[in-house]
């Protein structure tokens, strides 16, 4: 997401169609639905295009005006943040249940933040309910515009509206999106995530909580760094083991799109809790990162809790890169997202990887790597035939790829294949990002 870009925030009492209402509109579905009250607790956001102005659709979770449940009043708290932060607000309320003194409660609320606020009466699913939008304009907040998310009804002319209200065109809205660096935070439920997402950012953006699971969902922040590069923050769901998971279970949701946050991002960063080391969670999710290419760095957090001497620091680094020796290509970094200790090395160690992860290696010194390398170490030999590597060349980045022209492929064995990867790194370092060698072979050869 561009910076200036408007925002439309999504507001309303619980279960009243807003995530619906967010999936249809931004084509994918981003937003939890579910007939669970409270379901969508975080701001979630989707950039949008209606007739040639783009803005920033954000969903938010259900508002309680008075109760003193603890995520309840953080969800209320994550909703007044994308109120301030919004330049069109859309009202939700449901025509099936009829004007609530909830209703009362936000219209009374969102009128004091003196911002376009466009009344939604939403659920007019069928013929009959059109005449009950008339105690809608009770609330103060203008006309009442009759939609049904679930049908697809009323929402050319909801976008309209929008779209009358937003201010401006600023340059940023036509200018080509510059590269944004998109980071993926993961790891198991309650080893701080949410906190080191915060503590990155400075602001309370995700919510924190001891309960496990208080994030269920993929949590997209655009933050422009002081220095000038933008990245996207994505705070995942804390991933549980498969067997922990009820199928159809919310959560299940949440761990897909986790799994999904992974594979659209540059830079994964894996949050270990330091009290309970590397467990055997922690390796399947370093696996998937792994095995879809994306340059990951171990964050240990809660290192303020480990009591130290001498040496603990780099025994527990050993300790942790033995654990996860398929990815010991990674760093390693000990932090406290409580504290606050260590947690700006976070930014640069991104920003080392992620240059690491899109490097590219000119042609003519590729082949003189790998050339130098099979002279130190002979190909492996299968049958009376040798493997011979031809030519190479980079094909891609993110991960770096390199193409090997070869005799044949069933000769190149995993650990000659690892060997010319240690080679690499040796030569060009790739800190942090895995490696991957593409075989093809370019002719039949007796020899």
């Amino acid at each position: 997401m561009i910076q200036n870009i408007p925002i439309v925030a999504i507001v309303g009492r619980p279960n009243v169609g807003k995530s619906t209402f967010f999936n249809v509109i931004s084509g994918k579905r981003i937003s939890i639905v579910e007939d669970t009250p409270g379901v969508t607790r975080d701001r979630v956001y989707a950039d949008v295009e209606w007739c040639g102005r783009r803005f920033t659709l954000v969903d938010t979770g259900g508002i309680d005006m008075l109760s003193e449940d603890v995520l309840l009043s953080q969800m209320r708290y994550q909703a007044q943040v994308a109120i301030d932060t919004a330049d069109v607000i859309c009202f939700f309320t449901d025509i099936r249940a009829g004007l609530m003194h909830q209703d009362e409660e936000i219209a009374n609320y969102l009128r004091a933040a003196k911002k376009p606020v466009l009344l939604v009466v939403n659920k007019l699913d069928y013929q009959g309910l059109e005449e009950n939008i008339y105690e809608y304009y009770a609330l103060g907040l203008g006309n009442p515009i009759g939609i049904s998310s679930a049908n697809m009804l009323g929402l050319g002319d909801l976008l309209d509206q929008i779209v009358e209200h937003l201010p401006p065109k600023t340059d940023a809205e036509t200018d080509e999106e510059d590269q944004v660096v998109q980071v993926a935070i993961v790891g198991r439920p309650n080893v701080g995530k949410s906190s080191l997402v915060n503590k990155l950012l400075g602001q309370e953006r995700v919510m924190v909580s001891n309960i496990p699971g208080t994030t269920r969902d993929a949590i997209d922040t655009p933050f422009v760094h002081p220095n000038g590069t933008v990245y996207n923050l994505i705070d995942t769901a804390g991933i549980r083991r498969k067997r922990a998971v009820e199928d159809g279970s919310i959560e299940r949701y949440s761990v897909i799109r986790s799994f999904a946050a992974i594979r659209r991002c540059h830079v994964v960063l894996l949050v270990i809790d330091a009290k309970d080391g590397v467990t055997e969670q922690d390796t399947k999710i370093a696996g998937i990162a792994r095995d879809e290419g994306k340059a990951c760095i171990i964050v240990v957090n809660k290192w303020d809790d480990v009591e130290k001497e001498t040496g603990t620091l780099e025994k527990y680094q050993k300790e942790v890169l033995d654990r996860l020796n398929f990815i010991a290509y990674s760093p390693v970094l000990f932090i406290s997202a409580l504290t606050g200790q260590r947690v700006h090395q976070v930014w640069d160690e991104i920003d080392k990887v992620y240059a690491q992860a899109g490097k590219r290696i000119p042609t003519g010194l590729l082949n003189d790597v790998l050339g130098d390398a099979q002279i130190s170490l002979q190909p492996p030999m299968s049958g009376g035939r040798r493997l011979r590597i031809y030519y190479s060349t980079q094909q891609g980045v993110y991960p770096p790829t390199f193409l090997l022209f070869v005799n044949d492929r069933e000769l190149m064995h995993f650990a000659y294949e690892r060997y010319l990867e240690n080679q690499m790194r040796k030569s060009f370092d790739f800190t942090g990002t895995p490696i991957v060698f593409l075989l093809r072979e370019r002719e039949k050869e007796d020899n």
